[in-house]
């Protein structure tokens, strides 16, 4: 490999920019990422689950390089964690660490709809109400994309409030309740939650707030309740087949 005067790679004969060699790098790093992270949020990776750098790049047909930089994230997520000269794994909190973070999502949450609430848009309105829609026909069929699409109308609800800090946090803190369901839970009910989310986005159409932060906190002591019990947790499949339904396909 040649380095030309430019900047540039030279590799068979062709120049290859550092700069789309940086970006491919990183567009693989976050399909991995996002794939991971979904299917831990699908509870599709069960906590306790081993994600050897190897088998993850033979999955999604990466390098380990790949496959570790997108494993930093979610370790940083705290979706994973690893220990120095050790396997990365799914992240198995504790049940008082669960509820540790449900206090914490209330607080964030309550105060995402009080900076949220004065400038809400009806294009945002319209938008939420869709995504309810998507969840009513996914609790149908699909019971992992129903969860999932429970977690992201609380992030959308985030998203709208135009506060980049709030989101980060808001968004770290719902997938690890989504974890902590997955190792705790019963399964989900889904339609308790797509009707407490209906109910919410009444009372932010109607500018009532201090019934909105009621009925959210309301719906996710709801969620705690249903969810914050032990169960066996369902192994047994291999992690290639798990990964199988989630790598990226060109309508990804």
């Amino acid at each position: 490999m040649i380095r030309g005067k430019t900047g540039h790679l030279k590799t068979a004969g062709r120049r290859v920019p550092k700069g789309k060699r940086a970006s491919r790098s990183g567009n693989l790093v976050e399909h991995v990422y996002t794939s991971l992270r979904r299917a831990i949020i699908e509870q599709a990776l069960a906590p306790g689950t081993k994600l050897p750098e190897d088998s993850v790049g033979t999955s999604f047909g990466v390098s380990r390089t790949v496959v570790r930089s997108a494993i930093v994230r979610l370790v940083a997520e705290g979706l994973v964690v690893q220990q120095p000269n050790m396997r990365a794994t799914v992240a198995s909190p504790s049940l008082e660490e669960g509820r540790a973070v449900f206090r914490v999502r209330r607080g964030l949450e309550r105060m995402v709809l009080e900076e949220q609430g004065p400038r809400i848009e009806p294009a945002h309105l319209a938008r939420l109400r869709a995504h309810v829609a998507s969840e009513e026909n996914a609790k149908r069929s699909a019971e992992p994309k129903a969860i999932r699409l429970s977690g992201e109308f609380h992030l959308l609800l985030a998203q709208f409030t135009g506060n980049e800090l709030l989101t980060r946090f808001t968004s770290d803190v719902v997938s690890r309740a989504s974890l902590i369901l997955a190792l705790y839970g019963r399964p989900h009910s889904s339609e308790c939650a797509v009707n407490e989310h209906s109910m919410l986005i009444d009372a932010l159409e109607r500018g009532d707030i201090e019934r909105a932060v009621r009925l959210m906190d309301e719906h996710l002591v709801a969620v705690a309740t249903r969810g914050l019990l032990e169960t066996d947790i369902k192994r047994g499949r291999s992690l290639q087949d798990i990964l199988s339904a989630y790598r990226p396909t060109g309508n990804d």
